[in-house]
C-alpha cells in the first residue's frame, strides 16, 4: 500500500499508546481498521513494526525511527495546512497586490492597512500586461489598473475614472499652455512606453482615433523613466493623470481630441474566494479618491 499520512498517523499512535483499541479510540475508527493497516504495512514493505511484550504492542527500533520521522511530517503538514487556512484570512492572513500606477493603487493599500493592520500586505509594480499575467495565474491576489478586460473571469470594481496626460518639463515651449492637441503634439520629440504600457494602450489609441501613427524619439519601459527622460528636457512624455504624486517638476498638458480615459479597476480572479479580497472590495466603496 501506499505509504500516506494516514498511515503515518495510525502508526505513532499505535506507538504511543500500546494497543490497536486505544489508538482505535484516539483516532475515532474501529480496532480491525487500525490492525489491518499495520498488517498491510509490515507485508507491503516486509517489516516488522510492533512486537508483543507483556500484552502490549512494543514498537520496533524500526518503528521507533519511523514513528520519529512522522512526527516531523506530520507538523510540517499541519503548518502547510494552517498557512493555507490564514493566507485568506483577515486574521493574520496575507494579501499580494499588483499595481500597474503607484496612484491611485497605493492610497488604497494604505486604506486597506489603516482598516486591517494585521494582514501582511506585498506589493507588486510592473507593466499593464505583467500585472494581468500575475493575476490570472494567481502569482498576485488582486491587481489594480486601467483597461481592464469586461469578463466574467473577472470579479471587478471601479475606483476612479483616470486619463492619460502628456507631460513637459517646466522649461518646455508646452509649459505655458493646459491642453495640447495632437497636431500641436506632432511639432515635439515624443517619448513612448514600451508596449505592455496600459498608458501606451490608451496614447497608440489617442493618435489613431487622429488618423496619425508618429514615430516617437524615445521609448521606455517604465514610468519614472519617462518622467526622468521629460525633466531632464528629452521631450513630451505621457503618463495617467493619478499615476503619481510627483508632479512639482513637471506640467500635465490634457490631450484634446480625442478621448484618453479609462476607469481605473481592482480586480481579481471570479473564483478566488478569501476573506482579504471580500474586505478590499468592501473597502472600495467607502474611501474617497481624486
Amino acid at each position: 500500500m501506499p505509504l500516506s499520512l494516514r498511515a503515518l498517523e495510525t502508526l505513532k499512535s499505535v506507538a504511543d499508546s500500546g494497543s490497536y483499541a486505544a489508538a482505535a479510540r484516539q483516532m475515532g475508527v474501529t480496532q480491525p481498521g487500525i490492525s489491518q493497516q499495520v498488517r498491510k504495512l509490515e507485508e507491503e514493505y516486509g517489516v516488522v513494526l510492533f512486537v508483543r511484550e507483556a500484552g502490549r504492542l512494543k514498537p520496533t527500533p524500526l518503528c521507533d525511527r519511523l514513528c520519529d520521522a512522522a512526527e516531523r511530517v506530520i507538523s510540517e503538514f499541519t503548518t502547510a495546512e494552517q498557512m493555507l487556512c490564514r493566507h485568506g484570512a483577515l486574521a493574520k492572513g496575507e494579501l499580494s497586490v499588483g499595481l500597474g500606477n503607484a496612484m491611485p493603487g497605493m492610497s488604497v493599500i494604505a486604506a486597506f492597512n489603516k482598516a486591517y493592520p494585521q494582514v501582511a500586505l506585498q506589493v507588486t509594480t510592473g507593466s499593464h500586461d505583467k500585472i494581468m499575467r500575475q493575476v490570472i495565474n494567481h502569482t498576485v491576489d488582486v491587481g489594480i489598473l486601467p483597461e481592464v478586460p469586461k469578463d466574467g473571469r473577472f470579479r471587478c470594481k471601479t475606483l476612479l475614472s483616470n486619463h492619460v496626460v502628456a507631460i513637459v518639463s517646466l522649461s518646455h515651449p508646452l509649459a505655458q499652455a493646459n491642453e495640447v492637441d495632437c497636431e500641436d503634439l506632432l511639432r515635439h520629440r515624443l517619448i513612448f512606453r514600451t508596449p505592455g504600457s496600459s498608458t501606451q494602450k490608451v496614447l497608440d489609441r489617442f493618435f489613431r482615433r487622429n488618423g496619425v501613427a508618429p514615430e516617437p524619439f524615445l521609448s521606455l519601459d517604465t514610468r519614472d523613466g519617462v518622467y526622468e527622460a521629460v525633466v531632464n528636457g528629452m521631450g513630451v512624455g505621457f503618463v495617467w493623470r493619478t499615476g503619481t504624486g510627483r508632479n512639482d517638476d513637471v506640467k500635465q498638458l490634457k490631450l484634446l481630441g480625442a478621448d484618453t480615459s479609462s476607469a481605473e479597476v481592482v480586480f481579481a480572479p471570479a473564483e478566488r474566494k478569501m476573506e482579504t479580497l471580500d474586505a478590499l472590495f468592501g473597502l472600495v466603496d467607502r474611501i474617497e479618491l481624486r
